[in-house]
């Protein structure tokens, strides 16, 4: 037996017997689960030991808050707290005053530990249980940290506890931007290293289903668009075959459920934090959404240069070619193939001077026609944008699968799954949970 685990084991029937499983299992699974269940039990018992050790060790005899007199001691009294090790137990002493204020129970020995009167579960227990949550729904939580722990928490009390770090990350949040509103300025939150690289900023939509009804399930599902935005350094690492490589590093994600002028705010605070004005390539790199290429011209046009989205650039030239050529002919598709090669190559204008003459024709359908000069006027406003042979030479990306990618890690894995509709509460409760893992605060949160 070993030397470990040996005064324990003799010390409790509970220890023998699952010492006694692990002696007698039959395959390593068994083994190392067995194994896992002792070390947890004993993990409880010696944090047991250890704080009753601790608060028998208080010498200190407390003051009334009160009136100011020394407090009267009423004995050792019983704790519990479910920790993520299971239920930990021991013995602190109590206090009350002796004229008979009102002050409750006294227990100085649980503020040290950081607890609160009432408490029963632990914070750590809590920090994982969230963190959970953050990959997987509530249930699934709550069965996994049951598996890997033992301890049993309801999917419920992890929806509680969801919202309350939710909400400390939304006080957190306006706190931040309070704070910039009136001094205009954040220190920035990036190490030197990074400064020096290129800064990609990007901005895209996705929609979220919702309830239509607080408090309610009941009725049509109400679909609402959540925006988001990431900052990225553009760096390089070198393959196994010795080829550099574009990569994106030091990510910072953005996102609001709100109206564009909530998600300015907080793009300019994360602009801030991230060094924009301190860095020497900046690029923002988004498809052609008019709401985020509108947060571009009034917060970023003056340091970065824009970038839309070649394959959303193609895209609308294929609507064109569509409506002008016919998309079921072969005609069209090879006019399509030489019109993206143009583009992709700085000849933007040629692409632009061909659907100018296909205005011409007579016979063009006045639907096409339309068509067609929104795609020209589209490829006209981001005429400063389509510039890809230069971005290319510059080693820039021309793809906004960054923030694409952003998106479907950030909102589609969690927030649309199967029959999932949701309360504004408990979507932006999670989603700063969310956002604050990828960003490296979680466990400020927890602190």
């Amino acid at each position: 037996m070993s030397f470990v685990v040996e005064e324990f084991v003799n010390q409790d029937s509970y220890f023998l017997e699952l010492f006694s499983d692990i002696k007698n299992a039959d395959t390593l699974s068994r083994v190392v689960l067995t194994s896992l269940m002792l070390g947890l039990a004993i993990a409880r018992r010696v944090a047991s030991d250890i704080l009753n050790q601790r608060s028998q060790a208080e010498n200190v005899r407390p003051l009334c808050p009160k009136c100011g007199r020394l407090l009267e001691s009423k004995g050792m009294l019983p704790r519990s707290v479910i920790s993520l090790i299971g239920p930990v137990n021991w013995k602190r002493r109590g206090w009350r005053c002796t004229k008979g204020c009102r002050i409750g129970q006294v227990t100085p020995f649980d503020k040290e530990l950081g607890l609160q009167p009432s408490q029963r579960m632990s914070n750590e227990l809590k920090q994982i249980s969230c963190a959970l949550a953050v990959f997987v729904p509530y249930s699934i939580a709550s069965s996994l940290l049951k598996m890997l722990t033992g301890t049993k928490i309801s999917s419920g009390a992890i929806w509680n506890w969801v919202q309350d770090a939710g909400q400390d990350a939304m006080i957190r949040l306006e706190d931040e931007l309070s704070a910039f509103e009136e001094n205009s300025s954040e220190p920035i939150d990036i190490e030197s290293k990074f400064q020096k690289l290129p800064l990609i900023i990007g901005g895209d939509g996705v929609m979220v289903p919702f309830r239509p009804h607080t408090g309610s399930p009941k009725g049509k599902t109400a679909w609402r668009e959540v925006k988001v935005g990431i900052f990225a350094r553009l760096g390089q690492r070198v393959t196994r075959k010795g080829k550099a490589v574009s990569v994106l590093v030091h990510r910072h994600l953005v996102a609001v459920l709100g109206n564009i002028d909530e998600f300015k705010i907080r793009m300019q605070v994360a602009a801030v934090k991230q060094g924009i004005m301190s860095t020497e390539i900046v690029v923002w790199l988004s498809d052609g959404g008019r709401g985020f290429w509108g947060v571009y011209n009034e917060l970023f046009a003056g340091r970065a240069q824009g970038i839309l989205d070649f394959y959303h650039a193609a895209q609308n030239i294929w609507k064109g070619a569509k409506n002008w050529l016919d998309g079921r002919t072969n005609k069209a598709r090879e006019w399509f193939d030489k019109a993206r090669h143009r583009l992709r190559h700085g000849n933007a204008g040629k692409v632009i001077d061909d659907f100018q003459e296909g205005l011409i024709q007579d016979d063009l359908p006045e639907s096409a026609r339309k068509e067609i000069k929104n795609v020209i006027e589209y490829l006209e406003k981001h005429k400063d944008h389509i510039q890809y042979d230069r971005y290319k030479e510059l080693d820039l990306p021309i793809g906004s699968g960054m923030v694409e990618s952003a998106c479907k890690w950030l909102i589609q894995q969690r927030f649309k799954c199967v029959g999932m509709r949701w309360s504004e509460d408990g979507f932006n409760s999670l989603l700063h949970l969310r956002l604050a893992w990828v960003n490296g605060t979680f466990e400020e949160l927890f602190a």
